[in-house]
């Protein structure tokens, strides 16, 4: 559930120091905007039990049991859809979000129930921006029941350990994500959107707060021991050793005095072998002798000079109590692309068949940006397995597994592919980062318009919906997905997890019809990758077409869906090609 215990902070902060120097200084900028806010960006979650991913495998599309899943009684503001629907992801905690929107009774009678799946790091809204901009409501308007999912970690999916919760979750959820857009788009309106320097003041020792020795030696000796024991098995041998020395970097920057860095390079070596021996016998008292003499140490630097800055304590305080919620995020935020296609999809598909009752058990699926990547690699896993898939028919949006010959703005992720980096950044706050930055992008000097560029080409959003969409639209994203994600950059195209299988490999032996949309001014997924894409299909299954004209109107990455031209020009498009595979 959400309820927090009386220690669980109530904001996870971002530090700059993580973030890898290679991205844009105005980024950066924004980022440490968005870490000096108290607006909620990353969603509280409580800690997994599931295993690590690691270690199981799923099938896909497999049969599955509903008992656990629910229709809520009373909907969150936040949900525009007829009903909201939560359904349990097996083997997990994690119940995710349905938006459910009835056909029209005017409308012709359909064969199939819609799915709609969005991009990465975004929920439902992104298809329900307004009464008179809203593609889910214009889909069901033309006969299709229509369902929006959202994926783990988006939107109103949540992870509770009893169903009973979800209720109180959902609502907590949507004033969470409405309260932290309304605070953004006050500051967006803001006189003043310039960044403040901290103060950084000098105080005297009398104004220092209290020397707890005890209580900071048993919260150091306590994150050493999570490290020895690489987080109950979600980190690896180097990678626990790796975030040990992220540490011992951190907490040098606390020793005021460099005489004693000869001593603090002896005590540091000495923890770093024990947390890689992971010695049963005695490891504990080892790692608190050691950490008491770090803390002695420490203390004497402080001692020797003068003035003193800010209370050491209160400086050592905070750099354990941040690492502790980094390594927190790394564990929370365990999950990756082949999760939500593996698990999170199949068990959407099935509850849908499930409500929906289609006489072929098939649905209609439509997807945005990585819905549709998560479309392309569930054919291409079916195609290899030799399966039917239980799709009739797919349009995907702006969506490629192959981006190596396009000249797409992700690259900005790549230097996210190291896995180290991952560690330092185990979460990348897009909604923080869009809201911090909509200011800088809305208002002048538009040091940041070149965001508004990513999402929307001039002039094809209203500025209502396009503030909607920034505020209101965008997650927090895992980096284990966005490694995964960067693979579709490098030869051969996006792979599983375990880099073995190409997604790519087995579009050409699908039997199931796809309809491939790109939009000309897309920055994101720019025409060219999404025509590599589509030419993997059988021609005879395979509809191509890009949006937009030399002189205008364009479509960027999100005009597709909710630009104010889509309903005249890309929404018939999609309705004729599921009308005609719509068929019993």
């Amino acid at each position: 559930s959400l309820k927090r215990s009386k220690n669980e902070p109530r904001h996870h902060h971002f530090s700059m120091a993580t973030i890898p120097p290679q991205f844009p200084f105005e980024i950066r900028s924004a980022l440490r905007r968005a870490a000096s806010s108290t607006v909620y960006f990353l969603r509280p979650i409580t800690t997994a039990t599931t295993p690590s991913l690691r270690h199981r495998t799923t099938k896909l599309l497999r049969p599955r049991a509903f008992s656990s899943s629910v229709k809520l009684p009373t909907k969150p503001p936040l949900c525009t859809a007829d009903e909201l629907h939560y359904v349990t992801v097996p083997n997990s905690d994690w119940r995710l979000a349905l938006w459910r929107y009835f056909p029209s009774p005017q409308a012709p009678t359909r064969n199939h129930p819609l799915l709609l799946l969005s991009g990465v790091g975004t929920n439902a809204i992104g298809y329900d921006l307004s009464p008179g901009c809203s593609f889910a409501r214009h889909m069901s308007g033309e006969g299709f029941e229509t369902w929006i999912l959202e994926v783990r970690g988006a939107g109103l999916s949540t992870r509770v350990s009893d169903l009973k919760d979800v209720q109180d979750s959902a609502h907590e959820l949507s004033r969470q994500i409405e309260s932290t857009a309304k605070a953004a788009a006050k500051e967006a309106k803001a006189t003043d959107v310039t960044d403040s320097a901290p103060d950084v003041s000098v105080v005297g020792e009398a104004s220092a707060s209290a020397w707890d020795e005890s209580k900071i030696v048993a919260r150091l000796t306590a994150t050493f021991m999570r490290l020895s024991e690489r987080l109950s098995g979600f980190l690896s041998e180097g990678q626990s050793v790796f975030m040990s020395a992220k540490l011992f970097d951190r907490i040098a920057m606390l020793l005021e005095d460099s005489r004693l860095y000869e001593r603090f390079l002896e005590i540091r070596s000495k923890l770093l072998s024990l947390i890689e021996s992971r010695q049963n016998s005695g490891l504990g008292n080892q790692i608190r002798e050691l950490t008491q003499r770090l803390v002695n140490l420490l203390d004497d630097g402080q001692r020797s000079v003068s003035p003193q800055l800010i209370d050491l304590q209160e400086r050592l305080t905070s750099t354990i109590e941040d690492f502790q919620k980094q390594l927190d995020l790394i564990v929370k935020y365990d999950w990756d692309f082949d999760n939500y296609l593996e698990e999170d999809v199949p068990a959407a598909i099935e509850y849908v068949r499930a409500q929906c009752k289609p006489k072929d058990g098939k649905l209609l699926a439509i997807g945005h940006s990585m819905g549709g990547i998560l479309l392309y690699a569930m054919l291409s896993r079916c195609a290899f397995e030799g399966r039917e898939p239980c799709l009739a028919a797919v349009a995907t949006l702006a969506s490629s597994v192959d981006y190596t010959t396009s000249d797409s703005a992700l690259k900005l992720l790549i230097p996210l592919a190291d896995p180290a980096q991952a560690l330092s950044v185990p979460v990348v706050p897009l909604g923080a980062l869009l809201a911090a930055a909509y200011p800088l992008s809305s208002r002048p000097p538009y040091v940041l318009s070149w965001l508004n560029d990513l999402i929307s080409a001039t002039d094809m959003m209203h500025p209502e919906q396009l503030e909607k969409l920034v505020l209101n639209n965008f997650c927090t994203i895992p980096a284990k997905l966005l490694i995964q994600l960067t693979t579709a950059f490098r030869a051969g195209g996006l792979r599983d997890r375990s880099g073995k299988f190409y997604y790519k490999d087995h579009l050409s032996r699908t039997s199931v019809p796809v309809l491939a949309l790109a939009g000309d001014r897309d920055l994101i997924c720019p025409p060219a990758a999404v025509e590599d894409t589509a030419k993997l299909f059988p021609e005879k299954l395979v509809t191509y077409k890009v949006l937009g004209e030399p002189d205008g109107p364009h479509y960027a990455h999100y005009d597709l869906v909710g630009g104010r031209l889509a309903v005249e020009q890309v929404y018939p498009c999609i309705t004729e090609f599921l009308s005609h595979h719509d068929s019993a």
